[in-house]
């Protein structure tokens, strides 16, 4: 089944959706952590961006989640596109400004708006909905 996921989604065969997350900074010691890495900004080849077919495509990626960790908890999920960080515009930002702005020591939850790839809803609105049983 992950097989045909993959393909069909390698193939443009996907919806976008925007989704809010909210995750709860966890204290390690001095320390803040989100449980996620990024990738991408405009000072990034975004030829290297797995994530996007669109190889002119600048934004700002989660390229990995720390399983059991404040971003997976909070439901964020590796391939999402950040497109906000508690308000601030992230579409077409630095990689260091982009990592700046969700590490502010003086915040302890970070409110994101990411776009998120949803091959469910793609079938849904290619099949006009699944069938009722």
């Amino acid at each position: 089944m992950q097989e045909v996921v993959l393909l069909l989604t390698n193939f443009g065969f996907y919806s976008l959706k925007q989704q809010r997350i909210e995750i709860q900074k966890l204290r390690q010691g001095n320390n803040l952590i989100l449980g996620f890495s990024i990738g991408g900004g405009i000072d990034q080849d975004p030829g290297q961006n797995p994530f996007s077919e669109d190889k002119t495509d600048k934004g700002i990626y989660v390229t990995r989640i720390t399983p059991g960790g404040p971003a997976d908890v909070a439901g964020l999920m590796m391939g999402d596109k950040i497109m906000q960080v508690n308000g601030w515009d992230m579409t077409m930002v630095t990689h260091d400004k982009a990592r700046k702005r969700l590490t502010k020591k003086n915040e302890d939850v970070v409110r994101l708006l990411v776009t998120r790839k949803s091959l469910e809803e793609a079938v849904k609105q290619s099949m006009g909905g699944f069938p009722r049983p």
